[in-house]
């Protein structure tokens, strides 16, 4: 009940409203702004295994889904926030869809102070985080503290591009084969809204 107070609260300043938000052209919707369908929890694997865990739970029309925290829709948004705990694990939601083709990923997120959050690129993390006090990329010109942010990431032959509101954050993270597209909270409240994602070329598959 705490933590879903506390989301609600923060969500409650947005000056986000229901929207008829459309994805750009040729991209494609991961989240449908009004629940959690498509969305899942996979179960955990060893950091060096290239492969992601497989579903365990799916989310199709709910609005809030907990784990080792817990994740609310509301207003075109998914807020993330966890527990304080030290002996409380990170949760991880992920798109039941998986994408071994390149594609073009873009998202935008709202951190709240010192937040610390990670989206997962096939299955490496990306840090996503209040970046200017949190890190790690703590020199970012163009990064917005407690405003909405852009990030886009273009995955192409093994390698992932990655940047916020135009600045690289990650040159060439490398890639596995295949995997889903996550969330993660570990601190804070972090926002996320307009998931959208594009195949470019793509390959056929094996």
């Amino acid at each position: 009940m705490k933590r879903t107070t506390l989301l609600l609260a923060a969500l409650s300043f947005s000056t986000l409203h229901a929207e008829d938000w459309q994805p750009e052209a040729g991209f494609t919707s991961l989240f449908n702004g009004k629940d959690l369908t498509g969305w899942c929890f996979r179960a955990k694997t060893d950091r060096k295994d290239p492969k992601i865990g497989e579903v365990t739970e799916k989310h199709d029309g709910k609005t809030e889904a907990a784990d080792a925290g817990r994740y609310i829709v509301k207003d075109g948004v998914i807020a993330v926030t966890f527990p304080n705990e030290p002996d409380k694990l990170t949760g991880q939601l992920y798109t039941v869809a998986e994408f071994p083709q390149n594609f073009i990923l873009k998202l935008e997120f709202r951190a709240s102070v010192n937040a610390d959050s990670g989206v997962f690129i096939r299955k490496p993390q990306l840090q996503c985080r209040d970046y200017l006090v949190a890190g790690p990329y703590k020199d970012l010109k163009q990064y917005k503290p407690q405003e909405w942010n852009q990030m886009i990431v273009e995955v192409k032959d093994g390698v992932a591009h990655c940047t916020c509101n135009g600045e690289v954050l990650e040159a060439a993270l490398p890639m596995p084969a295949t995997g889903p597209i996550g969330l993660e909270g570990d601190r804070g409240v972090m926002e996320y809204r307009h998931i959208q994602i594009k195949e470019t070329n793509p390959k056929p598959l094996p």
